[in-house]
């Protein structure tokens, strides 16, 4: 169920100026927006303390339902203490300097962070981003359920790519999609990506492939946004895959690295958007040498079914003997296997040599470095300018409730 304020009524927006305001970053304001319109049903709001350690301990909420990873809102005491903040109180959330949703506080607690780091990641170590983010918390975490009363805008490329779970299920079956699979990305798509989904699509005999690429928190090295979503939806356009057999969405998510935890929860979320199939190659959301490269694969046969079926795949790569891209589980010269590793596509689209299709798409390359001239100052991959001058992904609109700029001057420091 979506929790959002039909806009142009008063409703949940009647006696916002009222309420005690407190802004918030990034991650956060995306985590409402999920919230709100159901991606990570059937969280109603931030969770609280006995939801947290189920989820820790268990893998499940409270209620039994398998979850794998804590959606967390944390904020400081002196923040709290200042604004007037406690258990019971409504605030309004505030994002960009606008309202952006509403909270009701149910509880503030705290939580002990190196424990939660060890449950939820398999380990303690600051250098995994994931435990990082987890020990750069703040010392409260508040819970309770959101109401999104001022959407967001979501700004140009995303917005023809970013829809609602409902509004995903209705095209899916406008396009008599019934069977869908669902590919997880945050990188450009080269041709192991491409037979990865085109492999998947065919292991689950599906009507369609849904690419869920995610769109978060971005560090020096990575790939744009930009580029990545308009790749994954040239190989449609340039008809490697059936018009009426692929699109590309966005989510916005920040990732955690956390392995298998990280790919039931990528299940979770992607059921919520129509999907009946969710497809997993190797070191599904991992990083450095963390988790067993087929983590993500053992994990499922330790739990019931999730209501969404999961397509295990193992590796594709280069082989020169047999001439073209070829699948670990048939193809028998692995000693002359080439990885399609990041370096070699990197090196690729840095380059200005034409890549041989068994690599990479001439299609994707075009794309990918016309994104670096008219978003990446230059580069497909995130840099320092990117950073600091990118056009956000959502911009607030400005909100006035009962003739009141509700324009905050507040700053989260």
């Amino acid at each position: 169920m979506e929790r959002v304020a039909p806009p142009g009524t008063s409703g949940d927006r009647a006696g916002l100026g009222s309420l005690p305001r407190l802004p918030v970053r990034d991650q956060i304001a995306r985590e409402c927006v999920n919230i709100a319109y159901g991606f990570f049903s059937p969280l109603e709001g931030f969770m609280g303390l006995s939801d947290l350690d189920s989820v820790a301990r268990e893998m499940t909420l409270e209620s039994g339902y398998i979850w794998s990873i804590p959606i967390l809102f944390d904020v400081s005491q002196d923040h709290l203490s200042v604004r007037g903040i406690g258990a019971g109180e409504r605030v309004l959330l505030t994002y960009q300097d606008q309202p952006l949703a509403t909270m009701d506080v149910r509880e503030v607690f705290t939580y002990d962070l190196e424990s939660l780091a060890q449950q939820v990641y398999g380990t303690t170590d600051s250098a995994h981003p994931g435990v990082e983010r987890t020990y750069n918390y703040h010392d409260r975490f508040m819970s309770g359920p959101i109401t999104l009363v001022n959407p967001p805008q979501i700004n140009p490329p995303f917005d023809r790519f970013w829809k609602t779970p409902r509004q995903l299920r209705q095209e899916m079956e406008d396009l008599g999609w019934s069977r869908v699979v669902a590919h997880q990305t945050r990188n450009v798509p080269h041709a192991g990506h491409e037979w990865l989904m085109k492999g998947a699509w065919l292991a689950a005999e599906a009507d369609g492939i849904l690419v869920s690429a995610v769109i978060g928190e971005k560090k020096t090295g990575d790939y744009i946004d930009e580029a990545i979503v308009l790749a994954h939806d040239r190989l449609r356009e340039a008809g490697f895959f059936r018009q009426d057999v692929h699109r590309t969405s966005t989510l916005l998510w920040d990732m955690r690295y956390a392995g298998p935890r990280e790919a039931v929860f990528h299940a979770l979320v992607r059921k919520n958007l129509g999907c009946t199939h969710h497809m997993f190659g190797r070191d599904h959301a991992g990083v450095g040498g963390y988790y067993d490269t087929y983590a993500a694969h053992k994990v499922f046969d330790e739990l019931p079914d999730l209501g969404i079926k999961s397509v295990l795949t193992l590796e594709w790569w280069y082989c020169p003997t047999c001439a073209g891209v070829a699948y670990e589980g048939l193809c028998g010269h692995q000693e002359q296997k080439q990885d399609l590793a990041g370096t070699l596509i990197r090196s690729i689209i840095q380059g200005g040599v034409e890549p041989a299709p068994t690599t990479l798409r001439r299609e994707v390359l075009e794309v990918v470095r016309d994104c670096a001239e008219k978003y990446g100052f230059g580069s497909p991959f995130v840099g320092e300018k990117y950073l600091a001058n990118r056009t956000p992904v959502m911009s607030m609109p400005k909100l006035e409730l009962n003739g009141e700029d509700t324009g905050c001057t507040c700053r989260d420091k």
